[in-house]
Parts: structure tokens; C-alpha cells; sequence
């Protein structure tokens, strides 16, 4: 597919010539530098099913008074975000294959000005998404180590602060990033956020982990029952690996190949790598399709009303 800009132009690095682009690729011409060729209806399909996925969520949030929580508030800006990227994925995908069959002829002023609207809706779907995650970890947190404190801590004011802080936010850097997306400086910050993200989900979750398996050992050691420990463990063990491992897969690559746009642009291998930039664009769609299946849909209230929903019993 070919994305609209900045993305496309971080597809590979501009701050190499084209020639000096050209022989590095020329010398590196295993199989693999070949790249990675996704055809047009792959991310129709996948975006479809993450925005009915996310949408579903929504709804099922909105209906239901009992998921009137904060928690559930920071699910709802999650799978709003995750539509987002749905949404601006399905837009480039249909402009660009209309523009490419001669159905849609557009003046290139106006094509500029859908770049920029989609660009906006890419970029702030991206950092949205990341932070609602960050957020989600932190609420999860609270809700352990601070149980009794929790209502009092994370009051509907707050988090009404926290999801339009982390919007604005998400706005402001996107039109940064759009307007200055050559210089690098802006790059290293998008890579410092996140590791950022990675770092604290990372401790937080690990942290949450620690003290349920040392409540599981103290039940366990009461109770004699070692077995049941040692299941509930693996199952947290499983939990937490999944979580942590999806995060990673999901949006790893695609932050290691703007790392590889700043420290190495004309090696070789970083050439080879940016070969795949579609295949990483597609790891963050299918990031949204999974994030409804780990933070929504484990929840009993959320599945109960997700059937109301589905079924149209409003």
C-alpha cells in the first residue's frame, strides 16, 4: 500500500541521497531486501474488523450504566482511538485505490489537504493509543496497591482530565510531527515516548504480578493447596506475557524502524529493513483488532451487553 505522507516518506530516510540509496540497496541484495509486497484488500479487511470490533466497544460502554467507571471510560478512549486508525487505514486504502483506477480524480491542492486531515487522523490515533495504554496500566495499578483509596484517587473529575489532557495531547503533537516530520529531533521524541510507554507498562504490570503471586503463595501455604498456587501463577505468568508481548510485537517494529531512520540510514541492513515498513503498518492495525479481546471483552458486564448490543435490544 502505498501511505499518504509523513508516512510515506518515513517509509525511508530523507536525510540520504537517492544515489547513496541505490548502491546501498544495490550491495545488499539478498532475498529478503526484496521487501514485502500487502495487497490493498488486506488492510480493507483488517480494518473493517478492528472498527466493528472497537465500535462494538464503544457502544457496549454507552448503553450500560454499570461500565460508567473510570476504568471503563479509559477502555471506551482506547477502542475510540483504535477506530481512529481503523478509520484513517480504510480512507487512504479507498482514496488511493480510486485515485488509482481513475474513478476519483481529485486537483492535487485538494489531495494536499486530504494528506493533512488523514495525516492528523494517523498520527493522533497512534500517540492516543499508546497513552490510553500507559493510562490503563497506571488505573490498574491504582486499583490494586491502593484499593481503599481507589474511589478517592481516580474521581470521575480526574479521569474526565486525564482522557481530554491525553487528547489534546495526542492533537498538538500531530500537527508537530506533521509540520516537522524531516527533522530527527522529532523522530527521537516519537521513540522516547515509546519506550517511555514500554518501560512503565513493563514495571507496572510486573509489579501488579509480584504481589498476586506472593497473595497466591500466602492463600496457598494457609490453605495447603501448592497445586492451586502454581496454576493461578502459570495463568498470570500467561496473562502477563500476553499482554507485555503483544504491546511489543505490535508496535516494536515499527518504532525500531524509525531508530534505524535516525542512526543508520544508508547501512545496508537498515536498508533491507525498510523493505517492510507495510508489514509494520499492519502490526499496529492488528494491534487494534486485539486490544478489544485483552482490555474489553474479558469482562462479563461488557460481554453481557455486547450481545444486547449485538442482538439489538436496546
Amino acid at each position: 500500500m502505498s501511505t499518504l505522507a509523513p508516512l510515506r516518506l518515513l517509509r525511508e530516510p530523507w536525510n540520504t541521497s537517492e544515489g547513496n540509496q541505490s548502491n546501498t540497496t544495490a550491495g545488499a541484495g539478498s532475498a529478503w531486501c526484496q521487501g514485502l509486497d500487502i495487497p490493498n484488500e488486506l488492510f480493507l479487511t483488517l480494518g473493517l474488523v478492528s472498527l466493528v470490533e472497537n465500535l462494538l466497544v464503544v457502544a457496549a460502554i454507552l448503553k450500560n450504566r454499570n461500565l460508567h467507571s473510570p476504568m471503563y471510560y479509559f477502555i471506551c478512549c482506547l477502542a475510540v482511538s483504535d477506530m481512529l486508525v481503523s478509520i484513517s487505514n480504510l480512507a487512504e486504502t479507498l482514496f488511493m485505490l480510486l485515485m488509482k483506477h481513475g474513478v476519483l480524480v481529485i486537483r492535487a491542492s485538494i489531495v494536499r489537504h486530504m494528506d493533512n486531515i488523514i495525516d492528523m487522523l494517523i498520527c493522533s490515533s497512534v500517540v492516543s493509543s499508546l497513552s490510553f495504554l500507559g493510562v490503563i496500566a497506571v488505573d490498574r495499578y491504582i486499583t490494586i496497591f491502593y484499593a481503599l483509596r481507589y474511589h478517592s484517587i481516580m474521581t470521575l473529575q480526574r479521569a474526565v482530565v486525564t482522557m481530554a489532557s491525553v487528547w489534546l495531547a495526542s492533537t498538538v503533537s500531530s500537527t508537530v510531527f506533521i509540520t516537522y516530520y524531516r527533522n530527527n529531533a522529532i523522530l527521537l521524541c516519537l521513540i522516547g515516548f515509546f519506550l517511555f510507554m514500554l518501560i512503565l507498562m513493563l514495571v507496572l504490570y510486573i509489579h501488579m504480578f509480584a504481589l498476586a503471586r506472593h497473595h497466591l503463595r500466602s492463600i496457598s501455604s494457609q490453605q495447603k493447596q501448592p497445586t492451586v498456587y502454581r496454576t493461578s501463577s502459570l495463568k498470570g505468568a500467561v496473562t502477563l506475557t500476553i499482554l507485555l508481548g503483544v504491546f511489543f510485537i505490535c508496535w516494536g517494529p515499527f518504532f525500531f524502524h524509525l531508530i534505524l531512520i535516525v542512526t543508520c540510514p544508508t547501512n545496508p541492513f537498515c536498508t533491507c529493513f525498510f523493505g517492510y515498513f507495510n508489514l509494520f503498518l499492519i502490526l499496529i492495525i492488528c494491534n487494534s483488532m486485539v486490544d478489544p479481546l485483552i482490555y474489553a471483552f474479558r469482562s462479563q458486564e461488557l460481554r453481557r451487553t455486547l450481545w444486547e448490543v449485538v442482538l439489538c435490544s436496546w
